[in-house]
Formats: structure tokens, sequence, C-alpha cells
């Protein structure tokens, strides 16, 4: 590099990860009523094998 800067460029700058702007919806932790009641029918589930399990011991 010919031209010696003890700056970063706009482009350098933005290349950097920390300094990258969030994507919507990537750390989005919310979940539907949908999800929420398939999770609680498959807890459910595994919670009855349980139970039967421990009966028959």
């Amino acid at each position: 590099m010919a031209n010696h800067r003890d700056k970063l460029s706009k482009a350098e700058v933005q290349s950097i990860p920390l300094n990258k702007m969030p994507v919507p919806g990537e750390d989005d932790v919310e979940f539907s009523a949908e999800e929420a009641a398939e999770a609680f029918e498959q807890n459910g589930a595994a919670n009855a094998t349980a139970d039967h399990q421990s009966e028959r011991e």
C-alpha cells in the first residue's frame, strides 16, 4: 500500500463483524402460540411416557 494511512476506510470499518448492522429476526427469541402449544404437547407426551415407565418399575 503506497499511501500509508492511520485511519480505516468506511468499507474496512463496515467489514468488521462487530460493526455490522444486526439482521432483523436473527436473534429473535420470541415464538408463536402455536410453537408454544406444540412444545407443551411434546413435553406432556414425554412426561406421560416417563410416568408409565416409573409405574412399571
